[in-house]
């Protein structure tokens, strides 16, 4: 295109034609295809990199795809045909973080993690915690509303926003919320922007908040079960309970071999479901014991209580074993905590109904599963099927079609599944609003 000449003279090198940059930005992690052949890549380093990439490409009605890490797994960062990939791993500086305020004002580009250590730094913590921590960006988080481990006790991302600075489509910068811990000024733009996946503006830098490092020694627990039934009415009941877990996650006994083979760590494989989580304070000790007391109850055949965090990297792990043996079509859904046994009872009858291995890992303490089919490259689309009937036995049990990773394209036929004529056609206005020729992130989201 010509005309991309005039976007090189505002951009110099930060524009990439070169086809093999271009086509390492080109996709994301999950099993969605780039639609063609990208038309340049823009290394943004700044705000106004992005506007000037936005402007033009409203201006010339180019799809934008945006990309970070790539660690998403709906599709939703790859690249469009002829469009412009816009690449936000270079915005990457933790800003500031007031230790008065508890905040922390960072870029897109930063590694969730990495924020996470540099507020412990100065005795705080980031309380957001995916599973892909150690290289997830707070960017694609922000975009997707990203959930996490510690989700029970904290909340996902948009608990953690505060503001945001963010490129609307026509390269105009909107800034949104404040530092302030009340604020009714108008709509709630932030929330907004939070979780709506790259489809209503870029988000160049983000203002979030921090919480203290609680005192004492964190404690781990685990415990085993027979069946993934007894598991599942265990978390309803910790839940419910007195004891408040910082995380508590849930791996089938499928998940748990597969870990074990991908990195041993003397993780004996259940019969059924073994359920890991972390308590923290000064009484992290007794919760611990209290909670693997519950699991007893609920028909726990083992448990252990631990100082060491052993258990809980061993979920980490999931995502990264699960890839390693080759399983890749998954899912991700939520239902209320209090019918998790009823969609782990329906999801080893949906393995048999298909005869596909199914392995389901789950935030359990906010009710998020994702359940991953083994299949073969040649047989996605029977693997597919499996996943929609998951998903539909979620949402007849009061869930959701995705709790963390978002719609993005791989979930898009299944957005009239939840939301109805009157909620899709809101949406549809909202973006038109905002992004009158339908350049970002088209055709994903919503």
């Amino acid at each position: 295109m010509d005309d991309l000449q005039t976007l090189r003279q505002q951009l110099g090198d930060r524009l990439v034609t070169e086809p093999g940059r271009v086509a390492q930005h080109a996709h994301d992690s999950s099993r969605a295809e780039p639609a063609g052949t990208p038309l340049a890549l823009v290394e943004a380093s700044s705000t106004a990199d992005v506007a000037a990439a936005l402007a033009w490409a409203h201006a010339h009605a180019v799809p934008v795809s945006v990309r970070g890490a790539g660690t998403g797994l709906a599709g939703g960062a790859n690249a469009y045909d002829g469009g412009l990939i816009v690449s936000l791993a270079g915005m990457n500086q933790i800003l500031s973080i007031d230790q008065n305020e508890r905040v922390a004002v960072v870029q897109p580009g930063v590694i969730t993690a990495e924020l996470d250590a540099a507020a412990r730094l100065e005795g705080l913590f980031y309380p957001p915690d995916p599973a892909s921590a150690r290289s997830c960006t707070i960017g694609g988080n922000i975009a997707t509303n990203a959930g996490g481990l510690r989700c029970v006790a904290h909340g996902v991302t948009r608990d953690a926003v505060a503001a945001l600075e963010v490129v609307l489509a026509d390269g105009r910068v909107l800034r949104t919320g404040s530092r302030t811990r009340k604020n009714v000024v108008g709509y709630d733009l932030t929330s907004l922007m939070v979780g709506s996946e790259g489809t209503l503006g870029i988000v160049t830098e983000a203002t979030v908040r921090l919480k203290p490092v609680p005192l004492g020694t964190p404690c781990s627990f685990r415990a085993s079960f027979d069946d993934l039934d007894s598991a599942g009415r265990a978390v309803t009941a910790i839940v419910g309970g007195a004891a408040t877990p910082e995380v508590l996650e849930l791996m089938d006994a499928a998940s748990v071999e597969i870990i074990e083979s991908f990195q041993p760590s003397g993780l004996t494989v259940p019969r059924g479901a073994m359920l890991v989580g972390q308590t923290v304070g000064v009484t992290a000790a007794a919760q611990a014991a209290a909670i693997a007391e519950t699991c007893v109850a609920h028909g726990a055949t083992e448990t252990e209580v631990s100082d060491s965090d052993a258990l809980i990297e061993a979920r980490r792990l999931s995502n990264p074993a699960l890839t390693a043996r080759g399983l890749k079509i998954s899912c991700d859904v939520g239902v209320p905590v209090a019918r998790l046994a009823e969609i782990f009872h329906g999801i080893t009858e949906i393995s048999r109904t298909h005869d596909r291995l199914v392995s389901t890992v789950a935030h359990a303490g906010d009710g998020n599963l994702h359940s991953t089919v083994d299949c073969a490259d040649d047989d996605i689309a029977a693997a597919d099927a499996v996943l929609d009937d998951i998903t539909r036995l979620a949402l007849a049990l009061g869930g959701t079609i995705t709790g963390e990773h978002g719609v993005g394209s791989v979930k898009l036929h299944e957005l009239p599944w939840q939301l109805d004529e009157v909620s899709r056609a809101t949406q549809a206005a909202i973006k038109q609003a905002l992004d009158p020729r339908g350049i970002l992130t088209p055709g994903r989201g919503i």
